[in-house]
């Protein structure tokens, strides 16, 4: 039998609170709540105060899960496994009363072998405690319960390991690629085999572009490693412009204890063909092209849904950092669900895939707004010395045969100063965020943990990383060069990432000459993006952050950052354009105004509004890719305005009259943007994203957009819209708006700069669900999704 792999949606029951005795199979479940799996209960609990900000607002606490298997008579004979794609956090499993093990790690995928407690003469319980009562663990929303995919994984005796396929390409060019595939197979029968392992490379019209085979022998028990190397001519090679991707089968052929021959599929995957290098002075090389890094940083939530994410919200929030320029994401600061890897693969991302954020010494976390004294101290770092080289090799061997995938990050600025960290090379320390750090907290203190010790440890996970794949560099996000690099931070690792420290750039190149450099988290500043492209040895820069995420908060009511380039929404702000224009190579033009005062500057806070009382100063930016812009002022020609090099955007300060703002291309006038003056919303819009999911349900993204008597949007609007649906289930109402707590199970919601995202989940072949949108002075809209 061909290995199958079957998603554990439904059949879930859930216990908010401890339930001491529900690992038992005979327990009475039968007053739980029925769940769909993924699922964070964080995010179906109201916001409060009395939760840490750093998280959120929102809770943590025991929860416990009791899923529910039936046979299917085809499995007798077979393995079973069951794989959980990430857990947030402590989670213990048993299955039928049997225990199987415990993983701390939230964010980590992880499989158990369940064939021997499996039953065929009922329903097979599985049971899941999850511990996160420690609610300032993080300095993000993290999310609570089984918050990704659960799969069982039906397969042969003799199959391949868990992540035991890695496929790579050591010679790869336009006329020829050499493929290795190298295939760990594990025979849990009680014969040895003799197996042939066979990795066949099917192109997009399922022509076969490439073959190996190779021969092994397997001891009762054990596992043995399959190599095969063949050649694919005339490759397609994957690059962000061309994200060609190929399917590697792997087929094996034995003879089982009764002396029968089995031949199965044990595996297919998604594979690409590129080839990647760093080049000290010259950057970075994708295909033997040099390609600048245009990427953003992101965190794993979704605003309403928490952390349990489905692939089509991704999907649209991806294809929307495509359009605006961006090719590169960093996984912000923790492994991410497997199917976002699969869309960077999919759509054309390169990836920069990120392990830790503490390491042995704990972090501040802060409980009460952001860098608000005292900080708490829970996280990771209580499992880093048990668990850390487990967790780093299943993130490596998980990922590792993503085309998109270009470095291993082995932790987040683990240096920062004074979180715990000093040296006694410097009497005071002061980091990035540290304004309201009391006096005390930046000077050296001899009783804090060395630094030193950082170098040690790097080293360590550097090695781990490459006992598990030697193709692609180890990296990692250095806080503070200033002393970390002084001293052996950043010797062991391949390319030196560093986060707000531009001004260090041509020091740390001088001092490092042999060693690549790159932002790994940067700010939105044309400066910093120049200190790029005017420097051919920075291979480019990761922002903070390409979409607003929660938690990492200010303070009450403000429930998440708003440093993204898209709202939780997923809604454009005015800067999406902005970087647009530094990134798109496709002509563009966006209007964004604000009043006009002294201080006006480059972040200065702009929105797409025309509505301001007659005749106030108005300073109105133009963010374009293009030499220059003709702006118009109810059709009269205010001039032609060219783009200064050294300034992002055009500006100028016009009094304002109501009517129609618009720039044009001088070159191009189809490249064009208007603002209007709009009345009051009097009518809604409906446009939707609905995918069909890997599980068989169908998600629907609806944009609702309220808009005046003329159809523009009113961006001032914050109409509260009440939201019902039949055929479907409501999942969540996002409007963007980090101050607005209202609880995220609520069936209304405000909208906020006149839009609102609504979540819509349906059996994908039952009829399509209806979506009723109603609003006090605006009726109702009804529109099936």
């Amino acid at each position: 039998m061909d290995t199958k792999t079957y998603i554990l949606t439904d059949r879930c029951r859930f216990h908010p609170g401890d339930a001491p005795d529900a690992w038992q199979a005979w327990f009475d479940d039968s007053d739980w709540e029925e769940v769909r799996l993924p699922h964070d209960w964080s995010v179906s609990r109201p916001f409060s105060r009395e939760y840490s900000s750093g998280t959120g607002y929102l809770a943590g606490g025991i929860g416990w899960y009791r899923i529910r298997i039936s046979p299917k008579e085809e499995w007798k004979g077979k393995r079973i496994s069951l794989v959980f794609d990430g857990v947030y956090k402590n989670s213990r499993v048993w299955c039928n009363s049997y225990y199987l093990g415990y993983r701390p790690n939230g964010y980590i995928s992880f499989s158990y072998d369940i064939t021997d407690q499996f039953r065929f003469d009922a329903d097979t319980l599985i049971a899941v405690s999850v511990d996160h009562r420690d609610i300032s663990d993080s300095r993000w929303f993290t999310g609570s319960g089984i918050t990704r995919k659960v799969s069982l994984v039906v397969e042969d005796a003799v199959h391949p390991c868990y992540n035991g396929i890695f496929f790579s390409t050591p010679h790869v060019d336009e006329r020829c690629a050499i493929a290795s595939v190298s295939s760990e197979i594990c025979n849990t029968s009680p014969e040895p085999v003799a197996v042939t392992v066979t990795s066949t490379l099917f192109d997009e019209n399922h022509s076969v572009a490439g073959q190996g085979s190779s021969q092994i022998w397997i001891s009762p028990n054990a596992f043995a490693l399959a190599n095969s190397c063949f050649e694919v001519k005339d490759p397609l090679l994957w690059s962000p412009d061309f994200p060609a991707l190929y399917t590697l089968q792997t087929s094996l052929i034995y003879q089982n204890a009764q002396g029968s021959t089995v031949e199965n599929v044990a595996d297919t995957k998604r594979v690409g063909m590129r080839s990647i290098s760093f080049d000290p002075n010259k950057g970075f090389f994708l295909n033997g092209r040099h390609t600048l890094f245009k990427g953003v940083c992101l965190h794993h939530d979704a605003g309403c849904l928490g952390a349990a994410l489905f692939s089509s919200v991704w999907k649209r929030r991806l294809l929307k950092l495509k359009e605006m320029g961006c090719n590169a994401i960093r996984m912000s600061h923790n492994p991410h669900m497997p199917e976002l890897y699969d869309l960077c693969d999919e759509l054309g991302f390169l990836a920069m895939d990120e392990a830790f954020d503490e390491w042995e010494g704990p972090k501040n976390k802060w409980w009460q707004g952001h860098n608000v004294y005292p900080p708490r101290h829970q996280g990771y770092y209580l499992d880093f010395p048990q668990w850390h080289e487990k967790d780093l090799s299943d993130l490596v061997r998980r990922d590792r045969c993503h085309p998109s995938i270009v470095m291993w990050s082995i932790g987040n600025e683990i240096d920062y100063p004074n979180d715990p960290y000093c040296h006694p090379s410097f009497s005071t320390m002061t980091g990035n965020n540290d304004a309201n750090k009391p006096a005390q907290e930046r000077q050296y203190n001899p009783d804090r943990p060395n630094a030193e010790r950082l170098s040690v440890l790097a080293k360590t996970l550097s090695r781990i990383v490459k006992n598990h794949d030697i193709t692609r560099p180890v990296t990692l996000a250095a806080a503070f060069p200033e002393l970390s690099a002084k001293i052996g931070f950043l010797d062991s690792v391949d390319v030196a990432g560093y986060n707000y420290k531009e001004q260090l750039y041509e020091e740390s190149h001088a001092a490092f000459p042999e060693k690549p450099f790159l932002g790994s988290e940067t700010g939105h500043s044309l400066s910093a993006w120049k200190s790029v492209t005017d420097n051919d040895y920075i291979s480019g820069q990761f922002l903070w952050t390409g979409i607003d995420y929660l938690g990492e908060a200010q303070g009450w009511p403000i429930h998440g950052s708003g440093a993204g380039l898209l709202t939780l929404a997923g809604f454009e702000k005015p800067e999406f354009y902005r970087r647009q224009s530094f990134w798109s190579d496709k002509p563009m033009m966006h209007l964004t105004t604000a009043p006009a005062f002294d201080d006006c500057g480059e972040f200065t806070p702009v929105s797409e509004i025309w509505n301001y009382p007659e005749g106030t100063r108005v300073l109105v930016k133009c963010y374009t890719n293009l030499p220059a812009a003709e702006i118009f002022l109810n059709e009269k020609s205010l001039g032609i305005y060219e783009k200064k090099a050294d300034s992002d955007c055009i500006s100028l300060i016009i009094p304002f009259a109501a009517g129609t703002l618009k720039a044009i291309s001088p070159a191009n006038p189809a490249v064009s943007h208007t603002l209007h003056t709009t009345g009051c919303a009097c009518q809604m819009q409906l446009t939707s994203f609905s995918e069909t999911e890997a599980n068989g349900l169908r998600l629907c993204q609806a944009e609702i957009t309220l808009l005046d008597s003329h159809g523009n949007r009113v961006y001032s609007d914050s109409t509260c819209l009440q939201i019902t649906v039949e055929n479907g289930q409501l999942l969540g109402l996002e409007n963007g708006d980090l101050a607005d707590v209202t609880d995220y199970s609520a069936a209304y919601r405000r909208a906020y700069r006149g839009q609102l995202l609504v979540y819509v989940l349906t059996e994908d072949k039952n009829e399509a669900p209806l979506l009723t949108v109603t609003a006090d002075h605006m009726g109702s809209l009804k529109q099936l999704l």
